[in-house]
Order: structure tokens, then sequence, then C-alpha cells
């Protein structure tokens, strides 16, 4: 029983305590485990003590010798408990278990196996474990619980921990390839008077020291396009955005993303250089321009063909949008068992129906370009028709992992888009978007011609073929109690 081990820990614990402090404050650690193995030739040749601390994962009690498994971040390495060589034996046998931090001094020793190791002349607790560790590869197959004790999940997968290193490289190389192409780094706020820059619902909060509320920001847009107005002409930032949406395995509450903005370049221009930036990523991540994803492997290195938003709704749906109707679109919803509220119109009909029956269908990686004006507000409208946008979407494996769309700044046309989108509020449509002063103000300045481009970590989770919430450390998880 658990609460029988636990008992018995805090006995050892109180044992040591007696001989020494079982949490010091300072460890003596003068090699990684890593650094001791591969220096282990002239640190055995040259019998040099050297001390090490790690996890004991594996103990192995045979009398008189104790084998030990020792790990920290970069490895392992057997440890050797001779009662012959070791100082306080008996008390080191009497008070470790699995899981206890431990400080060992001794000497590189190769044992009759040839198995490299570290002969002890002390052993040290540095830190006890009042709870038993879960075996490896077993008692946390639940992705429940992996993901509610994430700690335990790192520590006893190797995969989970690979999973976040090669996360780093993502942010990394995503960082550095916008760096490279003269991109400046930047910082705007999280809390904000008016949430903007998406259609999604916010999260609000309360300031206290100005007794006003704010909102938790849904996107990094509209303060990065200020910037351009203010005279940069080459600005990205990657943080954190908040949405109050549902959770499956594509969406996360609070998630980090990248969004960037470039002025005198259209769409067109931003589509050839995310092109770049996500086939830099995908051999980052990958090793490879392929991946894989599901029952698919996703070939990021071909040219990405350009598939029109018209063309492909009217293959996967027989709709013309240049001719389709209200109810045309209500009736169609309706046929896909689309739920539906009396508030929607007609861009978010559209979208609907486009997730339920036309994103599933593009598997590998293509540019979804010109939709319809109603389901993007902040778009420049094409020259072509004025009743589609330049926006693109990033396609791969039936999800979207990207849009970027050259920018509107014509303060005039912004403010009738925002205002028919305060008239779907009104109706009830809680993700429409806010009509929002400051910004308009801002674009009554002038601002240049530009495109933006924004990108999520869910692009991330599909090289890696992981749900998103599974390439996240802590993610937000319903109340035990509520599990169904």
């Amino acid at each position: 029983m658990l609460e029988d081990i636990i008992k018995e820990r805090l006995l050892k614990l109180k044992k040591y305590e007696n001989k020494d402090n079982p949490y010091p404050a300072r460890v003596r650690r003068d090699l990684a485990l890593a650094d001791f193995i591969a220096g282990f030739g002239k640190l055995a040749k040259s019998k040099k003590k050297i001390s090490v601390v790690g996890r004991l994962t594996a103990l192995r009690d045979q009398g008189r010798i104790i084998f030990a498994d020792l790990e920290d971040e970069t490895g392992k390495l057997q440890v050797v408990l001779n009662r012959d060589e070791v100082r306080d034996f008996d008390l080191a046998k009497s008070v470790f278990d699995i899981g206890d931090f431990a400080e060992i001094y001794g000497v590189a020793f190769l044992t009759q196996k040839k198995e490299k190791s570290i002969l002890a002349k002390t052993a040290r607790l540095v830190s006890k474990s009042i709870r038993p560790l879960p075996q490896k590869w077993y008692g946390l197959e639940d992705v429940e619980i992996r993901l509610r004790q994430r700690y335990l999940d790192l520590l006893v997968n190797p995969e989970a921990r690979e999973i976040f290193r090669k996360k780093n490289l993502f942010w990394e190389e995503v960082r550095n390839f916008l760096k490279n192409s003269g991109f400046l780094e930047v910082e705007t706020p999280v809390l904000e008077n008016l949430p903007g820059g998406a259609e999604a619902e916010p999260f609000e909060t309360h300031l206290n020291a100005l007794d006003r509320d704010l909102y938790l920001r849904i996107s990094l847009e509209l303060p990065l396009k200020k910037l351009l107005v203010g005279g940069y002409e080459k600005v990205f930032e990657i943080g954190r955005i908040f949405r109050n949406e549902g959770i499956d395995r594509e969406h996360l509450q609070d998630y980090t993303q990248m969004e960037c903005y470039w002025a005198y370049a259209d769409y067109g221009a931003m589509m050839a250089f995310t092109e770049g930036l996500y086939k830099a990523a995908a051999k980052k991540v990958c090793g490879s321009a392929k991946s894989k994803f599901g029952d698919w492997t996703l070939d990021w290195g071909k040219k990405w063909p350009k598939v029109d938003y018209y063309r492909i709704f009217e293959k996967e749906t027989g709709l013309d949008l240049s001719k389709a109707t209200l109810a045309d679109l209500r009736k169609k919803s309706g046929s896909l068992n689309i739920p539906l509220e009396p508030s929607l119109g007609k861009g978010r009909l559209i979208d609907l129906i486009y997730k339920k029956a036309v994103r599933p269908k593009l598997i590998q990686p293509c540019f979804l370009i010109d939709p319809p004006v109603e389901i993007e507000p902040l778009a420049k409208r094409s020259e072509k028709d004025k009743n589609r946008v330049e926006r693109f979407q990033i396609m791969a494996g039936g999800t979207e992992l990207g849009k970027g769309f050259s920018e509107l700044n014509d303060p005039l046309d912004q403010r009738r888009r925002f205002e028919e989108q305060m008239e779907l509020r009104a109706g009830g449509d809680l993700e429409a978007q806010r009509l929002d002063e400051d910004f308009l103000t801002a674009l009554e300045y002038g601002m240049p011609p530009a495109a933006g481009f924004g990108m999520s970590e869910r692009l991330f989770a599909v090289l890696v073929n992981k749900p998103v919430r599974e390439t996240v450390f802590f993610p937000l998880m319903r109340e035990e109690s509520n599990r169904e």
C-alpha cells in the first residue's frame, strides 16, 4: 500500500536526519554522468576521486555489495557500493530507496562484466524521495495521468523528454530564420483593453490598480500592426495567447504563437517566405523533409501548390460561394449535422462547412488561398474580386498550420468590417471581433502596405505526430471528479 511505503520512507528519513541533513543546500558535482563516461579511460587510469550526483533509479542489493543505477539529465552510470570501501555502508544500505538523489564520491571502476562504473568511497543522501516512483513503462500508460503528473512522465519516459528538446530546437529555428531575414523581435502586452486580431472568445480579468476590466490577448496582430504605423518594417513576436474555447486534439487554452509583419510585401511574398520557414523547421525537427502524421507521410520538401478556396469548396460541397445564399448555407450545414444558432452569419456558416467538409481533405502541405471577405475581417480585398480577400492558410494533415494575408490598411474599410462584426456580436456571436477605436486611429495615421502571418505550436505537434496537449509541459485538464 502506498501509505505503508510512505510511512517506511519517512522512518528512513528520520534515521538519516540523526546522522546528516537529507536535504542539503549544496552538493559537490565534479562531472555530469555523460562526461564521466566519456572520460572514463583517463579517470580510471589516474584513479582520481570524482563526485557525481543524480537520482537512484535501480538498487540491486547483494549483501556486502550494492549495485545501483544513478541518472542525471545527461545519462546513466552504475554505482558500486562495497562494504569494504564505503564509509557508513550500513546507513546507506538502510536508508537509500529508488527515487532518492545521491552524491557519490569515488573512482572510475570497470566491473568484471566490463561495465563502466564508479566505485563509491562515500554515498550521501541529498534529497529523499518520500513517494515511490512508477516503474518505467508501467503505471503511466493512462494519458490523463501522464499529463496530470507530467514530471513523472518526463522522469520515466525518455521519449517525452526528447519531444521537449525538439520543441526547443523548433522555436530556435523559427526565431533564427526570422532574425536572419531581417525581422526584429519585439514584445507586446498580454493584457488588453479589447481583445482583437482573431475570432475567439477571450479570458477576462480585472486590474485593481485602475479598477478596469481587461482581457488576455487572443492574438498578437493589432499591436504589431501599430508598430508598422510607428515606422518599423519587419517585426515579429513569439508569445503566449489565450483563448476561452474547447479542449481537443488541436486546441489549447493558452499556447505559444508567432506572428510576423512585413511592410511593402503582399501575401504572395509572404507565401514564398513561409514555405522556406516551414521547410527549415521540418528539417530541424524531423531530420528530413518528411514527417509521419497519423496514417500519412507528409512531404514538406516539394513545391507547395496553391488551392483556390472557392473551387475546392464547390468540389467538396457542391456550393458555388459566388452565388450561395444564407439559406443555401444553412441547408448545407443541416445536411452535414452542424449545430446551428440563429446568430450565425454567412462568414461563420461558410467556415463551419469548410471545417467539416473541406479541411479534412487537405493532406499534403499546400496554400489555401483567396476565401470570401466575410470570413476574414482583417485582410485586404482582392483586386481581382472584391468579394474575396488576399489570404492564405498553410494546410497539411487535414488541419490549418498557419495563416497570412495582405493586411487591410484602409481605415474606412476596416471600420465597416468591424461594424459588421459588431452586428454579429449583438446577435449573439461571442467570437465575432470587436470594434477597436484605438487601432482604427492608428490606421488613420497611415499604415504601409504589408503582409502578415501567424502560426502556433500546432505545427510542432504535427511534425512530431502528437496531439498538441502532449507537446506542452502542463496542459490544463478537467478536474478529476469531472472525468467521464
